[in-house]
């Protein structure tokens, strides 16, 4: 079936979900291992992709280095839909930047026959519903399609879907800048002295950070890795100068362990470590930020708190490294069942809220954990973690794998979870206010090292 024959709101309306496409949002490393796994079963699928071409998040922070080896970013159904083509696979123990994994995994996969025809760019989904039902309708909800609303170019059209998987990750919601969550009172007065995480410190965005007093908000990897090359601009430019703003006492997570399964994630935060010990970069610690305002000389003051003491800092330039939030405006009409901290599927929160796991290991999970009283939809890779850290490749591989075993109707299987990911060899006695203040990275808080 090719994507001029998937069903539209002008074929006869009907209830049954038979010759129905599985609809994946998202082209990014997850959807598309959702759907190379699912057509691996015979199951149609149709990827809606909000950027002009695959992995357009990664390509976002493409110049950021990961510090997860090739072996642990390609999905095995990927690989076999690769392998068919002239498709070499890269080192499996190099790391790669992030638009290696764009040009060499990402781009090849979507040119694929199998995947080409099923994937529509500059394709965002609004809304998730069900035909002719909003959340609070319950009879014959299960045989119901889905409906999703997709606006492209310029026009908002409508989809009928027998399953829905949401991997549209969480790079495009950051977390607020203040210690509540909300944003500043007035953000469009700083909107120039405010950067997402992970900025081209040393290419694009130079001219934003050269000469001038950078602060760095969050005790994440991101957070870690903007530090990282701001102190190799400053040591470029000696008036560039470094300051970094954790919430919680201690930036324990930041600097990792020298016994992390994955080496370059260890030497990391060995790095950043090195850094505050120099002084090259100055650490404020149990700092709370009530708000951010400009100056009259086109600076940002931030304004908060440090153990109970009002506290200001002064920046030219302020980098908003404290993690992402799920987009769930998209899903008001799907019955979901969220942890009301992570906002994580239920089930799966408690393997993975930093408030209460703190050494990196994460448990076995796939459908049991992912799913919602709304039948058939799922969300997989980066947005099923929610706000929570430490989310991997390999973590989404195998969630799409068992939700594609479970929408083929191999249960079984779908239940047959093992998932063996790299210790971080780091563990913490984090408070609820520290876990916030952890970011997830870029495609998570263990991808992405210098």
């Amino acid at each position: 079936m090719t994507i001029a024959e998937l069903p539209t709101l002008s074929a006869p309306s009907t209830r049954k979900l038979d010759g129905l496409p599985v609809a994946i949002i998202g082209a990014g490393p997850v959807g598309l291992a959702a759907a190379a796994q699912l057509l691996e079963r015979g199951v149609e699928v149709v990827v809606f992709e909000a950027g002009t071409s695959a992995g357009a998040s990664v390509a976002a922070w493409g110049h950021t280095r990961l510090f997860s080896p090739w072996e642990y970013l390609v999905d095995e159904a990927a690989g076999r839909l690769l392998d068919k083509t002239d498709w070499h696979a890269p080192a499996a123990k190099k790391l790669p930047f992030g638009r290696d994994l764009v040009a060499d995994y990402l781009l090849p996969l979507a040119a694929t026959p199998e995947l080409a025809p099923r994937i529509r760019y500059s394709s965002t989904v609004t809304a998730v519903s069900r035909q002719g039902m909003d959340r609070t309708r319950s009879t014959g909800r299960s045989t119901t399609p889905f409906l999703l609303r997709v606006q492209s170019g310029g026009a908002t059209t409508e989809q009928f879907a027998r399953a829905v998987i949401d991997a549209s990750g969480t790079y495009s919601t950051p977390n607020g800048l203040t210690a509540s969550g909300l944003d500043p009172l007035d953000p469009e007065r700083i909107r120039d002295n405010v950067t997402h995480a992970l900025p081209d410190v040393l290419g694009s965005d130079r001219a934003r950070f050269a000469g001038k007093h950078t602060l760095v908000v969050g005790a994440g990897h991101s957070a870690a890795n903007t530090l990282l090359k701001l102190a190799v601009l400053a040591r470029e430019d000696d008036s560039t100068t470094i300051t970094w703003a954790i919430r919680g006492a201690s930036p324990v997570r930041a600097y990792g362990s020298t016994n992390d399964e994955l080496e370059a994630r260890g030497q990391l935060g060995d790095s950043v470590h090195d850094l505050v010990r120099s002084g090259q970069v100055a650490l404020v610690d149990g700092f709370e930020i009530d708000d951010l305002r400009p100056t009259t000389d086109g600076r940002v003051e931030v304004s908060g708190r440090r153990r109970s003491e009002n506290s200001t800092i002064e920046a030219d330039q302020v980098v908003n490294a404290t993690g992402f939030r799920p987009n769930l405006g998209m899903l008001r009409e799907i019955r979901l069942s969220l942890d009301e901290i992570v906002e994580a599927p239920r089930a799966l929160a408690p393997l993975i809220d930093p408030n209460l796991h703190s050494c990196g290991t994460v448990y076995p999970h796939g459908v049991t954990e992912l799913a919602h009283p709304e039948p058939n939809f799922y969300i997989a890779g980066m947005k099923s973690y929610g706000r929570a850290p430490t989310f991997l490749l390999l973590t989404g591989y195998e969630q799409v794998r068992s939700i594609a075993d479970e929408l083929s109707g191999n249960h079984g299987a779908a239940r047959q979870v093992q998932l063996v990911l790299p210790e971080t060899g780091v563990c913490s006695t984090a408070s609820p206010t520290d876990s916030s203040g952890v970011d997830t990275g870029a495609v998570g808080s263990s991808c992405c090292g210098s």
